[in-house]
This record gives structure tokens, C-alpha cells and sequence, in this order.
């Protein structure tokens, strides 16, 4: 088949879109990738949590699968909201990178050894919230860009230690920029977070047997139980809500957690479910969460 990637511009956006490419050209597939701009991608100056946009970063590339002029999307899990549009459908979720958020400090330090007063930047109110769960005497500079911008915006001195996805810094090759990694319970990831999502159309029967070669089934578990989670709590991509699933020991194991915005509160949940079972354990947690206060914070917000 002669398929189109709809994708974004952004470096990390286009390495996702072409492994998905080189995996479909192996096939025997005629692929191109067209490049889309997103609303998030105009809205630079615009701080995430204030744009009152739901799929800031998948919006027009979901209309454009729609109306057919691309066949099958690349997204980045944690971007996709969990209430699609009717047509459309996830049929392949590939093997996850690495799920955890990474430190970089210019100056190499580790994160308990930064001066009282220290910049870090992020965009992310859900990292903002568990840094301040972890140290109160850190200033969080808010950060927006790609991983380049990001990078080169600590290297001049506008912060001076980052928090960014191991996912996105693996797969552009910078892993050495890393000082240290965040343990799930240290700062919990995004819903998704270091998952791809390979969306199309519900009727693109030939485009899904194609795809679905490229599905990883733990993987597609795992995503499915955190964002039944979030989607149980009534969240969306900018609430500071985290989910990260692993499978353990035959069984697959959720944690949970939801937090205000200076991190004085925080409420954790985790529970563990057969494999089969995505759905069930991500309704679990999140009702854990909401009997221990959850709905009192997502109000506040």
C-alpha cells in the first residue's frame, strides 16, 4: 500500500513518525510522512495550562485523518486525550521507551546538591507539583519548547537544572546530557509517557492490519489501564495527575497519583490486577484516589 503519517514538525515528533515509517517500509509499504502544525505548535508564548484547549497537539492531525488526506497518525501517547473522536481508533500502541522523567543540571549537580533558590524549569504542572513535594526551596521556571529549545535555553543560563521525558532524550540520542533519573515514586510520569499511538481511521480495515504488526500487547496494557485511570477521574493531559503500570510478577501493577499545585498535598494509590484486566485496575486506583481526596484537589485546580 502507498500509506501517509500525519505528524508534527518537532524533532522528536518526526524520529517517532519515521521508525514508524522504516517499520511500515519493511513490510513493503510506500510511506511518506506529511508534516501537520498543531495549535500547540503556533502557541509558544502561551503557557499550556492556559490555552483551554483540549488535543493542543493533535487537533488538526486528527481532522486531517478524517477527511482522509493522510492515512494513519503518530502520536505521542501522553499528547492523546481519552475521549476520541468518533471514527478514530488507537490500533497499535509499539513497545514503550523508558516511562521515567530525567534530571539535567547544567552544572552536573545532582538534584539533592542544588543551592536553595536553584531554577528548574518546566512546562508540566504535574512535575511542578512533585518537585515541590520533594524540595520547597527550588524556584520552577515555567519552560516551553522542544527538546533542542529546552536544552539550549539551560545552556544560556534561563534555568539551571531541567526535567524532561527519558523517552524524548533517549530517542534523540542526548542520554549523556542526563545527571540522574526520577524513580516512579520519586516523580511519578505522565499518563503514557514514553508511548507512541498509532491512530486511524475505524473503517481502514487494510491500514489496521498493517499497523497492528507494530502493536506491543504489554505495552497497549499497561497505556490502557493509566489512561482509564485519568479518564475515571475526569483529568486531562495538563492536571497534575500521574499513572505509571508495569507488568510485575504476572500481574500488572498501577500506581497512581494526583497532587496540588505546591505539593503540600499529595495522594497516592497502587493496586495490581491479571494482565487481562486493564480497565478493572485502572478503575481501582482511581477510586482509591478519589476516597482519599482526589475530587477536593481537581476542584481546587
Amino acid at each position: 500500500m502507498r500509506l501517509i503519517i500525519g505528524s508534527r514538525g518537532s524533532q522528536l515528533a518526526l524520529w517517532q513518525a519515521n521508525w514508524v515509517k522504516d517499520q511500515l517500509s519493511c513490510q513493503g509499504h510506500a510511506v511518506e510522512i506529511r508534516i501537520i502544525k498543531t495549535t500547540g505548535d503556533k502557541m509558544q508564548n502561551v503557557a499550556l495550562t492556559q490555552s483551554g484547549t483540549k488535543g493542543l497537539f493533535i487537533k488538526e492531525i486528527e481532522e486531517a485523518l478524517l477527511e482522509g488526506s493522510i492515512d494513519l497518525a503518530v502520536h505521542s501517547m501522553k499528547d492523546l486525550p481519552t475521549d476520541q473522536p468518533a471514527g478514530l481508533a488507537v490500533v497499535a500502541v509499539p513497545e514503550r521507551e523508558d516511562a521515567r522523567d530525567v534530571f539535567i543540571a547544567r552544572e552536573g549537580k545532582p538534584f539533592a546538591e542544588l543551592p536553595p533558590g536553584s531554577r528548574v524549569g518546566t512546562g508540566s504542572l504535574r512535575r511542578q507539583s512533585q518537585l515541590r513535594r520533594l524540595r520547597t526551596d527550588l524556584e520552577i521556571v515555567p519552560m516551553r519548547g522542544n527538546l533542542d529549545t529546552r536544552l539550549r535555553k539551560l545552556g544560556r543560563g534561563d534555568c539551571d537544572a531541567l526535567v524532561l521525558a527519558a523517552a524524548g532524550v533517549h530517542r534523540l540520542g542526548v542520554r549523556d546530557r542526563i545527571t540522574a533519573y526520577f524513580a516512579p515514586d520519586e516523580i511519578c510520569p505522565a499518563v503514557g509517557q514514553g508511548a507512541l499511538a498509532i491512530e486511524i481511521r475505524e473503517d481502514s480495515e487494510k491500514v489496521a492490519e498493517a499497523v497492528k504488526l507494530l502493536d506491543h500487547p504489554a505495552t497497549h496494557r499497561a497505556v490502557r489501564a493509566e489512561r482509564t485511570m485519568l479518564r475515571r477521574l475526569g483529568g486531562g493531559c495538563q492536571v497534575p495527575i500521574a499513572a505509571h503500570a508495569i507488568s510485575e510478577d504476572g500481574q500488572l501493577r498501577l500506581l497512581g497519583v494526583i497532587a496540588n499545585l505546591d505539593g503540600s498535598k499529595l495522594i497516592r494509590a497502587t493496586a495490581s490486577a491479571p494482565p487481562t484486566e486493564p480497565d478493572a485496575l485502572g478503575v481501582c486506583v482511581a477510586d482509591d484516589l478519589l476516597r482519599q481526596g482526589a475530587r477536593k484537589i481537581l476542584e481546587s485546580l
